[in-house]
């Protein structure tokens, strides 16, 4: 665990930045109750996501997508943001961090006060048809037990995330890479920065010799290679230490 060395490194280099960005993925959101379904007895051993979280299956047969959709509300129902999504939109409030590009679909960003967040992955907040291009955001989280549906044309409505088959949205891309050639500082929190097009912002960034500093429970393939901090340890404890240091 970080002895506090690390953090007041961090805290150093961000002080002395001009455009700080974060990169988020799951394990920011693991300390808010949402589960790791890739895990041993997580979702994914039910539900083969090359199956389930495919966009093919989703226009074959909707209605069975949507029995593993309703599993995963249950799992994720009531979650709230945690000290270290707090943390993010205070350094984002004060102007220090420019911007947010997440892997994560639980709108727990946008909820803790962030303003300037791009998701890679969709936001499941909102939902969209396939059929006729309408879009709305999420109402009664259980749906009435149905899958919703459209009220223009009645088709089973989709969340609006990136399924398997389908693409990064154009817009994200474009956003999160002019981002990473702006940034001089990138804080990378609770993602092992493997899934592409994601993981290539660090390496971006890093390129036009910003300082990465990497905040994870154990180190990654970035530790070695172009992390100038690491700071171990739960996100939700080491972000807000961090605050404070930068904010002193």
């Amino acid at each position: 665990m970080d002895d506090g060395s690390s953090l007041r490194e961090a805290a150093e280099i961000i002080q002395k930045s001009n455009f700080l960005i974060a990169l988020t993925g799951a394990g920011i959101s693991v300390e808010s109750g949402i589960p790791d379904f890739r895990s041993a007895g997580g979702l994914w051993e039910k539900y083969d996501p090359a199956i389930y979280a495919h966009i093919d299956s989703f226009r074959r047969d909707p209605e069975m997508i949507w029995e593993m959709l309703f599993e995963m509300i249950s799992l994720t129902k009531n979650v709230k943001p945690n000290p270290a999504h707090v943390a993010l939109a205070a350094l984002e409030k004060k102007n220090i961090l420019k911007g947010v590009v997440t892997q994560n679909i639980d709108n727990l960003h946008q909820e803790a006060g962030s303003v300037n967040v791009i998701e890679f992955h969709g936001n499941a907040h909102h939902l969209e048809c396939l059929s006729c291009q309408h879009e709305e955001e999420v109402g009664d989280p259980d749906f009435g037990g149905k899958p919703p549906r459209c009220p223009r044309c009645k088709e089973i409505l989709k969340p609006k995330v990136v399924f398997f088959g389908e693409m990064i949205p154009q817009a994200a891309l474009m956003e999160s890479t002019m981002l990473a050639h702006s940034a001089d500082a990138v804080l990378v929190v609770g993602t092992s920065a493997v899934v592409y097009p994601a993981s290539g912002i660090p390496y971006i960034a890093k390129q036009n010799h910003a300082r990465v500093i990497e905040m994870n429970l154990e180190h990654t393939g970035l530790t070695g290679s172009i992390t100038d901090v690491f700071i171990q340890g739960k996100v939700g404890e080491t972000l807000p230490k961090l605050l404070k240091l930068i904010e002193s």
